[in-house]
């Protein structure tokens, strides 16, 4: 399971996304999320999967180890090609069989929202792919500062997310150990009508759920026995640094974007 889960992992590295300051690589990744509803044609698809297969390569990681973390989500993939394909009624029809018919519009629709999710996903794992959570944490916490004068406890936020980040692969792990318990067992969850797949899901569940609190208890405890008392007089060993790096990267994001409001339709 851990080898099909990418999102919420960290793999140390040297390569030039590796050193970005996470601050940058913070303001990116939600900066690029913004960006990718700007494409809406071929041209414009096309650079953002070139912008993307560039990110992958400066950061060193792997097409194959990304592509096959993605099998999880293979399904909301499909899902969200499928329904546009059903639903969408706009342009010249393509296909017919009966009452089931494929239009241009549903087929195009289906392959750009597609890629999009796809691009996002991506974009995604390489952040936490390329950074650990304790940068994710202190990243967070210098860019929600400002929020520090409405009151808002910026430092224990900037905690629970990188918290809940790293727990994901944990958490699979998890459920893997125990799937193969259960099999081991004798129960079949792939098996047999929905209804009794359900009730072979109840003992993965139980489990799960008693692992999750126990690891969040002894999470606590080990903190609470150090003396964490919060973001209040606490210092960093780790000073975030701002180099040329992290300025070429939004620069060149920002020229991403400038192309895509070029050439969109």
């Amino acid at each position: 399971m851990m080898e099909k889960m990418i999102f919420g992992r960290y793999i140390p590295g040297d390569s030039f996304v590796h050193k970005l300051d996470p601050r940058s690589k913070l303001v990116f990744v939600f900066a690029f999320i913004i960006v990718v509803f700007f494409a809406n044609n071929v041209m414009t698809y096309a650079f953002l999967i070139a912008f993307t297969l560039l990110v992958i390569f400066m950061s060193r990681i792997r097409l194959y180890f990304l592509l096959n973390g993605l099998k999880p989500i293979i399904f909301l993939l499909v899902f969200t090609f499928l329904i546009h394909i059903f639903f969408t009624r706009e342009g010249d029809i393509l296909f017919e069989l009966g009452f089931f018919k494929i239009y241009e519009e549903g087929l195009r629709q289906g392959v750009f929202i597609s890629i999009r999710f796809l691009v996002l996903v991506l974009m995604t794992s390489i952040l936490t792919l390329t950074t650990s959570p304790i940068s994710i944490t202190d990243g967070i916490e210098v860019l929600l500062n400002p929020l520090k004068k409405l009151k808002l406890p910026v430092h224990e936020l900037a905690l629970m997310m990188s918290i809940a980040l790293r727990f994901i692969p944990t958490l699979m792990d998890e459920t893997d150990k125990i799937m193969k318990a259960q099999m081991a067992r004798g129960s079949d969850l792939s098996a047999g009508p929905m209804k009794e797949r359900i009730k072979a899901v109840v003992p993965l569940l139980v489990p799960l759920f008693v692992s999750a609190f126990k690891r969040a208890e002894d999470l606590a405890t080990a903190m609470e026995v150090r003396g964490y008392r919060g973001g209040e007089g606490r210092t960093r060993y780790r000073q975030l640094e701002w180099h040329w790096q992290d300025t070429i990267s939004l620069i060149v994001l920002a020229a991403m974007t400038v192309l895509l409001v070029l050439y969109r339709s």
